[in-house]
C-alpha cells in the first residue's frame, strides 16, 4: 500500500513492541520516518531492518518526558526534513493489577509522565508543523480501559483517558488547519514474535500489531481526511 509519499511521520515509541510494525507499514506506504525511543541501539537496528535510504529516515533518542526534549526533536526534524506532516504516538507502559485502596499512588506519577506528559509534549512541539502541513495528522494508540476502567487498573485507565481527552481537544484545533487527531483503541497487542513463541495460543482479546499499523496508516492518509476527533476501535 502506498499513499504517504513525501510525507514525514514522527513515531514516538518506535522501539516498543508495536513500533517496528508501524514503521514498516508507513515505510511501505512511502513515508519518510523520524523514529525515537529511549534506546539508540534498538533504533539503529530498526532503521537498518527497514532498509530504506538514509534520506528517508532519522533515528534518535529523545526524552519526551521533558518538553524541551520534544521541542529540540521537532527543531532537528525541521532542519533535516523541512517539517513533519504527522505524529504517531505509540509510547506505552502499564502498572496495575492492585485494587484502588491498595495501589501505590507512585504508579500514577509514573503513568502520568509516560502516558500523558509525552502526549502533551509531542503534540505541542509539533503543532506548528502539523498546522503548516495542511494535512497534518496526530494518532494516539490507547486502551479500551480508558472508557471502561476497572478497580485494579484505575491509574492506568485514568491516564489513558486523560491522554484521549487531550488528543480530542487537539483535534478541534487542528481542524482549523486542515489537520486531524484520532485515537486507535485496543485491548492488548499481539506481535508476530508473540505468535511465533506461542503458536497455539488463541489471543482472542488481543489485536494484531499489523492491524493496528494498517489502521494508523489509514488515519494518516488522505482517505481519512474527514475522520477527526474519533476513536477507531480495533478490539472485540
Amino acid at each position: 500500500m502506498r499513499g504517504l509519499e513525501d510525507r514525514v511521520v514522527a513515531i514516538a515509541g518506535a522501539g516498543g513492541s508495536l513500533g517496528p510494525v508501524v514503521a514498516r507499514a508507513l515505510a511501505d506506504a512511502g513515508a519518510k520516518l523520524a523514529l525515537t525511543d529511549v534506546d539508540q541501539e534498538r533504533l539503529d537496528a530498526l532503521a537498518a531492518d527497514l532498509g530504506v535510504g538514509e534520506e528517508r529516515i532519522d533515528a534518535r533518542v529523545v526524552d519526551l518526558l521533558h518538553e524541551r526534549g520534544a521541542q529540540e526533536w521537532a527543531t532537528a526534524l525541521r532542519e533535516r526534513f523541512g517539517g513533519v506532516d504527522a505524529v504517531a504516538h505509540l509510547v506505552g507502559g502499564w502498572r496495575g493489577g492492585v485494587p484502588i485502596h491498595q495501589a501505590p499512588l507512585e504508579d500514577w506519577d509514573w503513568l502520568h509522565g509516560l502516558l500523558i506528559r509525552t502526549v502533551q509534549h509531542t503534540s505541542r512541539a509539533f503543532f506548528d508543523d502539523l498546522a503548516r502541513s495542511g494535512r497534518g495528522r496526530f494518532v494516539l494508540v490507547s486502551a479500551a480501559q480508558a472508557q471502561k476502567p476497572t478497580s485494579t487498573n484505575a491509574a492506568y485507565a485514568a491516564a489513558k483517558a486523560a491522554a484521549e481527552a487531550w488528543t480530542l481537544a487537539l483535534a478541534g484545533e487542528l481542524a482549523d488547519h486542515g489537520g486531524t487527531a484520532n485515537i486507535v483503541v485496543v485491548n492488548a497487542i499481539v506481535t508476530p514474535q508473540m505468535r511465533e513463541q506461542s503458536p497455539d495460543k488463541p489471543f482472542r482479546t488481543f489485536t494484531d500489531a499489523q492491524d493496528i499499523a494498517d489502521g494508523i496508516a489509514f488515519l494518516l492518509s488522505d482517505a481519512a481526511a474527514k475522520m477527526n476527533g474519533q476513536r477507531l476501535a480495533l478490539h472485540g
